[in-house]
Parts: structure tokens; sequence; C-alpha cells
């Protein structure tokens, strides 16, 4: 199920209109049309949360792990680091595509490598010359 059918399913569950889903988030009613039509998603938790929230569904119920993972990225490294992220996420599938694995096995390869992307992120720093370090201006 996609993301755009879940909110559509539980939001008619509650019996309340796409007007007032997005009064109650704080959206216009035509981004949770976009929602709804998987044009969209959400750019942040904050937001995701509301609309967990408002839905009466589990934040896990709308976040795929992959959209967790990216949205994580995003959150840490920024716009580099959510594309990066994406990048990461497509090419994955594309390697799991028709092939023999077990389930288990493809999330704990693919869980394995978007841990070692955000250990990397943290490690990677940009270099840096001596003389515009702030410890290097103290030695002169």
């Amino acid at each position: 199920m996609t993301f755009g059918e879940k909110v559509r399913e539980a939001r008619k569950k509650l019996n309340i209109s796409q007007d007032d889903l997005s009064n109650k988030i704080g959206v216009s009613r035509r981004t949770v049309t976009s929602w709804e039509t998987d044009k969209s998603f959400p750019r942040t938790r904050k937001v995701y949360e509301k609309l967990a929230e408002t839905l009466d569904v589990p934040l896990n119920y709308l976040l795929s792990e992959d959209d967790a993972f990216v949205m994580d990225a995003s959150e840490q490294f920024g716009y580099r680091g959510k594309k990066g992220a994406e990048k990461l996420v497509q090419e994955l599938t594309g390697l799991f595509a028709g092939g023999e694995l077990a389930e288990e096995d493809m999330d704990a390869l693919a869980f394995a490598v978007q841990e070692a992307y955000v250990e990397a992120k943290k490690r990677n720093k940009k270099y840096t010359p001596k003389k515009y370090r702030q410890d290097a201006s103290d030695e002169k």
C-alpha cells in the first residue's frame, strides 16, 4: 500500500474530508490531495507526526523504513545528505530486483548499508586548509 493510499484510507475511516484534514494539520487542501495521489510527500518528520496523530495511526504506518532513512539523512546532513540517501535507496532497490535473497536478508543488508552511509557521512569532514582552521590561527 502506498503512502497516499494509507492517508486516504485512514482519513475516510475517520470520516473527515480533505479540507478538515488540511485544517487540522496546517497545510492546504491541495497538499493533502497531492499526498493522496502520491505526487508529493511531507517534507519533515514534524508534519508526518502531525499527520499520524490527526489520523490516529502510528507514525511507522505512514513511514516506510526507506522514507525514515531518507528523512533522517535530510535532517542530519541537509539537502546533499538527502539526495545521497535517495540515490542509495534507489540503487539498493535495483540491486535486489529479481534476486533470490530472502526478504529478511534483503532488509538486513539494506539496513547495514544505510547504517554504513550514516556513519560515513558523520566521519566525512570536508578538508579545511590549515591556514583557515581555528586552531591554526592560535599558532601564528
